[in-house]
């Protein structure tokens, strides 16, 4: 679902990964307290977080708030 969704939007979002086992990615998993998986973290460019889920999210849901946020 997430890679379909990385596939549409392709050009407008960018779709992360980071492995928590990886010790490169420790400063990002600390500096947005992540902990446990899944997680889906939608940021501004900035960096800024606007919305956060943990486990199960729906493609409507993700789908929602990416357009909100693309539309400003």
């Amino acid at each position: 679902m997430v890679h379909r969704l990385e596939q549409e939007y392709f050009g407008r979002i960018d779709f992360i990964y980071l492995d928590q086992y990886d010790q490169a990615n420790q400063d990002l998993f600390n500096q947005y307290g992540l902990r446990g998986r899944p997680i889906f973290l939608l940021l501004q460019p900035d960096g800024t977080e606007v919305r956060r889920w943990f486990g199960f999210v729906t493609e409507a849901d993700l789908r929602t708030a990416i357009d909100a946020l693309l539309a400003g």
